[in-house]
């Protein structure tokens, strides 16, 4: 077994990458979004800062929520929010394990670290912004493909897969509760009535699917018209997508197989899993799904402090 002290690092290293990487991915899809909406249409920027869960820290600092505010909080401020901390905190925990790792996937976080730090004041301008952010997803992915290619089966890589898995089932909910709810209202449009937000809708949402690179892959599965009800089943509850909240916890249940004394920790996973799996979709659109998803985030910090207690040294969760 690791010492716990190198679990949690291995553990923490992989949930800053994907945080990181999922920071890229919607302030890259939100910018582009403004191109998409008819010219006038007005956005609400504070919906990047609500799926993060740091309403409050922006709040303490800026007085507006406008798009330069929210960017530069979360892609370039040393606040331990913000993107660059996130890759900060990732580089730091790699230095500290680097016996256990290839030597290449801690060069591609440093270099990754050094990038995002060097570039991170020009991504506040629309000018450089989804330039520099692609560069962030696609050498992201590149240090994880590698490290899927070259790590050997054993209790450290099963630890990196159990803080990728639980940080990408948590973003997900969290872009499907905040888009569906909290960015509509936020959209100024002359005829509200249904008929006529119907175009709006479907934009959202197919940039909430955009959001986990899954537009191309919900076409070719549900083959219907990009709605509601379908793209928030296709995130939460499809096994097959790599980054639906379902799939990531299957594959943590997977991954616990390899792990000691897991029970209590497989348990938690389980019953959260069940929650997502059970889920009447339909329902919920109606009314709930709000309530249904904070059900859900919540169980999901249950699993972090489950694994926290049983495998990291006390304290340090």
């Amino acid at each position: 077994m690791l010492l716990s002290r190198v679990a949690e690092r291995v553990y923490w290293q992989a949930r800053y990458l994907e945080r990181a990487e999922n920071v890229a991915r919607l302030l890259h899809v939100f910018s582009a979004l403004q191109l998409d909406l008819p010219k006038g249409t007005k956005l609400g920027w504070q919906t990047l800062v609500q799926i993060t869960g740091h309403e409050e820290q922006f709040v303490e600092k800026y007085k507006q929520e406008n798009e330069r505010n929210v960017v530069r909080f979360l892609l370039a401020e040393r606040n331990g929010i913000s993107l660059v901390d996130m890759l900060a905190f990732a580089r730091e925990n790699a230095r500290t394990t680097r016996e256990i790792m290839p030597t290449e996937a801690f060069e591609l976080i440093n270099g990754l670290y050094y990038f995002a730090r060097d570039n991170a004041e020009a991504g506040i301008s629309r000018a450089e912004r989804n330039e520099i952010l692609d560069q962030i997803v696609s050498r992201s992915q590149q240090i994880g493909g590698l490290m899927a290619g070259t790590m050997s089966r054993d209790e450290a890589y099963s630890f990196v897969r159990l803080g990728r898995s639980l940080e990408r089932a948590d973003m997900t909910t969290r872009i499907v509760d905040v888009d569906s709810q909290k960015l509509m209202p936020e959209l100024e449009v002359e005829d509200a009535e249904p008929e006529a937000r119907e175009p709006y809708e479907n934009i959202l949402w197919m940039n909430v699917l955009r959001s986990s690179s899954a537009y191309q892959m919900y076409r070719q599965h549900v083959r219907e018209r990009i709605n509601g009800e379908d793209v928030v089943r296709f995130l939460l509850q499809n096994e097959q997508l790599p980054r639906s909240a379902a799939h990531n916890l299957t594959t943590m249940t997977k991954v616990l197989r390899n792990l000691p004394n897991s029970n209590k920790v497989n348990w938690q996973v389980n019953k959260t899993r069940k929650l997502v799996r059970d889920a009447d979709v339909n329902r919920l659109l109606r009314r709930g799904l709000v309530r249904h998803l904070d059900s859900v985030q919540k169980e999901i910090a249950q699993v972090h402090f489950k694994i926290a207690d049983t495998w990291f040294l006390p304290g340090n969760s």
